[in-house]
């Protein structure tokens, strides 16, 4: 009987430390997801990434929706011939904002 009061008091008191770990966690994350954030664009992901393809006359490798200090842009990695260029793309306008060659190891690790 003994035993049985311990495991419900180790539960219980599990729940509620659980509890009001997640209730903290909830409260420090204000920051908006990226992935939510997009919604919010004028320009739609394959939009930014056909703009950066035309503009540097290459294949997209990868793309990401940023939103920070620049602003809400997308980086397009783009691959042209032997060189790799990161594209910045206003998610506003479509404008490109910089093309810049990659010239590290073909990535940006930075984002």
């Amino acid at each position: 009987m003994i035993e049985k009061r311990k495991l419900y008091v180790a539960a219980a008191a599990a729940v509620l430390i659980g509890g009001a770990g997640f209730a903290v966690a909830e409260k420090m994350d204000t920051s908006e997801n990226d992935a939510q954030a997009v919604l919010k664009a004028q320009v739609s992901l394959i939009q930014a990434v056909t703009t950066a393809e035309q503009s540097a006359q290459g294949k997209a490798a990868r793309a990401e929706y940023e939103q920070n200090g620049k602003g809400p842009h997308y980086e397009v990695e783009i691959v042209s011939g032997a060189k790799v260029y990161d594209v910045r793309v206003d998610a506003a306008s479509g404008k490109i904002l910089s093309t810049v060659e990659d010239r590290k190891d073909g990535h940006d690790d930075k984002d």
